[in-house]
C-alpha cells in the first residue's frame, strides 16, 4: 500500500472494484419493499393498459363519420372498467377517462371540444386517427422485463410492480453496516457536557444516512480512546456486520487507534486520498467484512461518505450505482488559492449562480445544512467570479 494520497477518481474506482455484491436472496412483500434492491427480473405476464382505452373524457367516433355540421346520436356510454358494445356506424360513444374504446372507434374527442344536445353530438374541429387513444400494450408487452436485476426500488418501481400485478419481489439481502464512533472529547447528546468535550453530531449524520439507503445498522456506540478497546469493539462488528464505518481515529496521531485496529486484525488497502475536506479514508478487510473509516470532523465525514462511502455501499447492496450527475454554473465568488488537493465546496445555487458558504471549515457541519450542492474543484485550480464551475447537487449524492 503506497503511502501517497490517491487521486479521488482512483480512490472511487478502486472502492467499487472491491465492492462484491450480496448474493443471498429473499422474497419480500412488494409493499415493504422500498429501497431494498432487486436480485431477480420482474418480467410481466400482463399487458398493460390490456385494451385500447381513452385518455379523456368526451366521445369515441369512427373518423369517417365526421363532418363539421353532422350531429351522431349518442349510442352508448361506457365508463371505465366497463365494457362497450360494437360502435355502430353513423353514431358515436359517451366515453370516459380509462373505459375500453369501442370496437369500431378510432379517435375520442374530449368533451371540451363537442357539443351535446338533445342526446346528440356534434364536433366542430375535425379530429385525428387515434387522438386521446391510448393503445394496449403502449406501456407494457406481456413477457417484457420491466424490471432488471440490480434496481433499487423507489415509488416508481414499486408502482410499476404493481401495475403487473407483483405481490412479492425477490431481492438481496438486507446490508448490515455496523458502526461505532472514537474520541474521548464528543459524548452523546443529553450527557452533561463538560469543558473540552463536544457532542457526537457524526453518529446522527451516519446513521441518518446509512438508513435513508435501507441499511440495517448495528450502532456500537462510543470507544474509548484505547487500542484494546478499539480492537474489541472492531472485532465484535466484524462479526456481526457485512461492513464496519467508524468515524474519527483514522489518522495518525498518538490517539488515533482505528488504522492499528485494522491492521492488527486484518489488513488496509488505501487511507488516504488527496481532496479537501476528507484526506484520510481508510478501506480495508477485517475476517469477511469490509471497513471504511471516515474522518472525524464533521464536514468531512459527510463529504467522504457522499462521494465514495455510499456507490460503495450501493454496489455492496446489489445495486447499479452510476456516477452523481452535474452540471456547470457561473462562479458567484472568487477562489484564489488553489491547493495540491481536489477541493469539494459547499455551496447553493441563487438564480442560477453558485454561490459559497462564508466558512468552508471542515468542522461547520451548519455549512451542510445551508448549502444545496457541493462546488467540485480541481486541485491547483482557482476561480474568479463568473467563471464555469462543476456543481454537484446534493440530492444527487443523496438518492
Amino acid at each position: 500500500m503506497s503511502d501517497s494520497p490517491l487521486s479521488v477518481d482512483a480512490a472511487l474506482a478502486n472502492l467499487l472494484a472491491a465492492a462484491v455484491p450480496i448474493s443471498e436472496i429473499e422474497t419480500c412483500p412488494a409493499d415493504a419493499a422500498l429501497g431494498r434492491v432487486l436480485a431477480t427480473p420482474l418480467v410481466a405476464d400482463v399487458t398493460v393498459p390490456p385494451l385500447d382505452n381513452s385518455a379523456m373524457d368526451g366521445y369515441a367516433l369512427r373518423l369517417a363519420d365526421w363532418s363539421a355540421e353532422r350531429w351522431l346520436p349518442i349510442s352508448q356510454r361506457i365508463a371505465a372498467g366497463a365494457l362497450g358494445g360494437e360502435l355502430a356506424p353513423g353514431t358515436a360513444a359517451r366515453i370516459f377517462t380509462g373505459a375500453p374504446v369501442p370496437s369500431g372507434a378510432d379517435c375520442v374527442v374530449m368533451q371540451e371540444d363537442c357539443e351535446v344536445h338533445d342526446g346528440k353530438v356534434r364536433f366542430a374541429n375535425a379530429p385525428r386517427a387515434g387522438s386521446h387513444i391510448r393503445r394496449a400494450g403502449e406501456d407494457i408487452r406481456a413477457g417484457q422485463t420491466v424490471l432488471e436485476a440490480g434496481t433499487r426500488l423507489g415509488p416508481a418501481q414499486l408502482g410499476v410492480a404493481a401495475s403487473v400485478g407483483a405481490t412479492t419481489l425477490g431481492v438481496a439481502r438486507r446490508l448490515k453496516a455496523a458502526v461505532f464512533f472514537t474520541g474521548d472529547e464528543i459524548v452523546l447528546p443529553g450527557q452533561p457536557l463538560a469543558p473540552g468535550r463536544i457532542y457526537n453530531s457524526n453518529r446522527a449524520t451516519l446513521i441518518a444516512l446509512l438508513s435513508q439507503m435501507g441499511i440495517e445498522v448495528i450502532d456500537l456506540g462510543q470507544v474509548p480512546d484505547r487500542l484494546d478497546a478499539t480492537v474489541a469493539t472492531l472485532e465484535r462488528a466484524a462479526r456481526a456486520a457485512d461492513v464496519v464505518i467508524t468515524s474519527g481515529g483514522v489518522s495518525v496521531g498518538e490517539e488515533d487507534h482505528v488504522k492499528a485496529a485494522v491492521e492488527q486484525l486484518g489488513r488496509i488497502e488505501m487511507w488516504k486520498v488527496a481532496m479537501k475536506p476528507g484526506k484520510p479514508l481508510v478501506y480495508g478487510r477485517v475476517g469477511n467484512a469490509d471497513f471504511l473509516g471516515l474522518p472525524g470532523n464533521p464536514v468531512s465525514a459527510f463529504v467522504v461518505f457522499c462521494l465514495f462511502v455510499r456507490p460503495f455501499l450501493l454496489r455492496r447492496m446489489g445495486a447499479e450505482s452510476q456516477p452523481a450527475a452535474s452540471f456547470t454554473v457561473p462562479a458567484g465568488f472568487d477562489w484564489i488559492k488553489p491547493g495540491k488537493r481536489r477541493e469539494f465546496l459547499r455551496a447553493r445555487l441563487q438564480d442560477g449562480w453558485a454561490m459559497l458558504y462564508p466558512n468552508q471549515g471542515s468542522g461547520v457541519l451548519t455549512s451542510l445544512a445551508w448549502a444545496d450542492g457541493l462546488v467540485d474543484i480541481e486541485a491547483g485550480a482557482s476561480v474568479e467570479n463568473g467563471d464555469s464551475v462543476r456543481f454537484i447537487p446534493l440530492s444527487e449524492l443523496l438518492k
